[in-house]
């Protein structure tokens, strides 16, 4: 497992940018998308599964595709995706079943939906390399999975750090008046809620003021005009910056932010230019504060070119490996934290990001992740809402 936590991931936000710039026209082909035709037949055949969102999402899935395509063109290896009929486990494994008969020999599942899947069927083909993200080993074992077998990886993230790191950096930056609209109750979209609330305290306590946050789960993972109607009344009352954290969730953020000058916080990948395409404002990603970002693209480049050069079973395995900062020093290195498109200020600087990295890296800050207790606090006072939907 050192080789996943020490490989060199200089550009690891320039990748992750790369990854999610945009949308994609190409439609899966009876499930999936053909791979190229022609040419000799690659050793190894990668397709990825789709979770709840699709590949154009511009969060979670949409960077998985496109780092996993972008990896197999780069190496010769056929890859395609394949998108279930609906959002339940028993279309899930219709689609495992669909790839294997295809020939794919490695799948990658992006989500904690698909535990219950991958417990179905990964002992079933003990010859089908399973690279899962975020799924973790909790979720595994309540769908039934007695042991983590050798064809199976799954990487999950600490997202209560870059979570903290956010609700540093809007404090810090001035905003007092916060909020965190996460997609499902979720223990990933939990992580990065508490951190967020953690992060928003310890900023407020040490500048000596008491900050607000509204905390709601749209219980969604996309924007709709009810979770656009909370987001109104939220900025209508003073709200300046809300978290948005959940993938196509943060639409409803942005159409009531844009209506009153208001702000919003990406997640997972750097969503400044995302949303200034949502926008149509490509040159102006004014609106987006920072981004709590997780290395998806980089997880998913090491573990393809493990796939790539035969050693996933002995390096990655049988295991599941819980991934955040690796480096004090060396920002490149680490699996989670802020972009460089974030809103630098006299309050907030990269010098001042570097050692905020680097005091949680080295436990002179601690991050609780605790998913089943609310964050204490001093210094903020937090409204926690009802699901936004059902």
């Amino acid at each position: 497992m050192k080789k996943l936590f020490t490989m060199a991931l200089t550009g690891l936000m320039a990748v992750s940018m790369v990854a999610c710039s945009g949308g994609s026209s190409e439609k899966p082909a009876e499930g999936g998308e053909k791979p190229a035709e022609g040419g000799e037949a690659a050793a190894e055949r990668i397709a990825m599964i789709t979770d709840y969102g699709d590949i154009t999402d511009q969060s979670f899935n949409q960077t998985t595709y496109e780092a996993s395509k972008a990896f197999c063109e780069a190496n010769g290896l056929d890859f395609t995706y394949f998108k279930p009929a609906g959002d339940s486990t028993a279309e899930r494994v219709a689609m495992i079943d669909k790839a294997v008969a295809d020939g794919y020999t490695t799948l990658v599942m992006p989500g904690f939906a698909f535990a219950e899947a991958i417990a179905q069927t990964v002992e079933m083909y003990p010859n089908v390399k399973y690279i899962a993200l975020d799924v973790s080993e909790y979720d595994l074992t309540t769908a039934g999975l007695s042991a983590i077998p050798e064809n199976l990886f799954s990487a999950v993230y600490q997202e209560e750090i870059p979570g903290y790191f956010a609700g540093q950096a809007a404090v810090k930056l001035g905003y007092e008046k916060l909020g965190f609209l996460g997609g499902m109750a979720v223990p990933a979209v939990i992580r990065y809620g508490y951190g967020f609330v953690q992060g928003a305290n310890d900023a407020a306590a040490e500048l000596g003021k008491t900050v607000d946050i509204n905390y709601v789960y749209g219980n969604a993972f996309a924007g709709d005009p009810d979770i656009t109607a909370v987001m109104d009344t939220w900025y209508g009352n003073g709200t300046e910056v809300v978290f948005a954290c959940g993938g196509g969730i943060f639409t409803s953020a942005v159409d009531a932010a844009k209506k009153v000058g208001g702000k919003v916080i990406g997640v997972d990948v750097d969503q400044a230019g995302v949303i200034a395409n949502y926008l149509e404002t490509p040159d102006d990603k004014s609106m987006t504060v920072t981004s709590a970002m997780k290395g998806l693209a980089a997880t998913v480049n090491t573990l393809l070119a493990s796939v790539k050069d035969g050693t996933f079973t002995s390096e990655f395995g049988g295991k599941i490996e819980n991934l955040g900062l690796v480096s004090g020093d060396d920002l490149s290195l680490n699996y989670v934290g802020l972009p460089d498109s974030t809103q630098w200020a006299d309050g907030f600087t990269q010098d001042d990001y570097k050692k905020l990295v680097n005091d949680v890296f080295s436990g002179t800050i601690k991050v609780s992740n605790d998913t089943e207790n609310q964050p204490a606090v001093t210094n903020a006072n937090v409204t926690y809402q009802a699901n936004i939907k059902g």
